[in-house]
């Protein structure tokens, strides 16, 4: 185990998958065996399940464009009061500050553009790093 982002997060877990939507059972393990290991209540669990299968699914499909080449990495540290989920691919990145507003007239029918809505409506803190290909989730437990 090693300390990321800052003292209070020591990693926990950590893989690796191609950008093949069919890898995504992987990441829904993880987060099962996480929680499962916190004992965490099932609302938590239901928030956490759901914002990175929506920020893993970004990264085959977005990012890494679902070339099986470029894999998405997942990394989970735990401190105290919260956990941290960190998702990252190898695309070229994406402008996070200029999303179109998914609730907006124009956006309600549109198939794509909630994703990120909703990971930033579920965890408690969305950050995004390296141009976008790298995303972490922050969820307290409390």
């Amino acid at each position: 185990m090693k300390c990321i982002m800052n003292t209070n997060f020591i990693e926990i877990e950590a893989i690796s998958f191609p950008s093949d939507v069919s890898e995504l059972s992987k990441a829904e393990a993880l987060v099962d065996k996480i929680c499962q290991s916190l004992s965490v209540n099932s609302d938590f669990y239901g928030k956490v399940l759901i914002a990175v299968t929506e920020a893993v699914n970004n990264a085959i499909k977005h990012g890494n464009k679902s070339d099986l080449s470029k894999p998405v990495h997942i990394r989970v540290s735990d401190a105290a009061e919260s956990i941290s989920i960190e998702v990252s691919d190898e695309g070229t990145g994406f402008d996070f500050n200029n999303l179109p507003d998914p609730t907006a007239p124009d956006n309600l029918e549109k198939e794509n553009g909630r994703g990120i809505f909703l990971m930033k409506s579920l965890a408690d803190s969305v950050d995004f790093e390296k141009e976008g290909r790298h995303v972490i989730l922050t969820f307290s437990k409390n």
